[in-house]
């Protein structure tokens, strides 16, 4: 009988953390942990009014990141300023969850993050008092999946951690408990 693969974070959330954070906090059930939901990269092109192929290469990209279907988005309304039309495509996003999310934030965790130049930890500024954390990446290229090679131009990405958690407080416990190296606050 073999054994059903799962990624680790998912096993270390079931494991470890929710017994760590029930402690924690002193939530009555494991019920009222919070987890991760789901984790959405993003990119915004702006360099896409004037090159449409950016935005294919960009949901490209994402797909090798992530392993699954990237989406072009679309601006809403006209904006003279930066020569946009509504219905444009100006950037891509994936939404992931389930066991692709937790392979993904293994992967961010143990291979990405470390291939930041001069990493000093991520910043905890990026709470939105609703318990979700973004995470600004300045080059796509800290990801092993992407080629240098083939890398028509470099590009930064948003990543959005979406959680359960009531605070900022909850979730930073979270995903400090799940490896995000948090930079100490002076």
């Amino acid at each position: 009988m073999s054994k059903t693969y799962k990624p680790r974070p998912q096993v270390k959330y079931k494991e470890e953390i929710v017994g760590a954070l029930k402690e924690e906090f002193g939530y009555k059930s494991i019920m009222e942990v919070p987890k991760l939901e789901k984790i959405v990269l993003s990119q915004g092109l702006g360099a896409a009014t004037a090159d449409k192929k950016i935005v294919d290469y960009a949901i490209e990209e994402l797909e090798l990141i992530t392993g699954q279907k990237a989406v072009g988005t679309i601006s809403k309304k006209d904006e003279a300023a930066f020569k946009l039309r509504k219905g444009m495509p100006i950037g891509a996003k994936v939404t992931l969850r389930g066991e692709k999310m937790y392979e993904f934030l293994d992967r961010l965790v143990t291979a990405a993050l470390p291939r930041v130049r001069d990493f000093q930890g991520i910043s905890s500024n990026g709470f939105d008092g609703r318990g979700n954390y973004n995470l600004g990446i300045k080059e796509q290229i800290i990801f092993p999946e992407i080629n240098i090679d083939k890398v028509k131009k470099i590009q930064g990405m948003d990543i959005t951690f979406v959680t359960s958690a009531k605070t900022d407080k909850e979730a930073k416990a979270l995903l400090t408990k799940f490896g995000l190296p948090f930079t100490k606050e002076k």
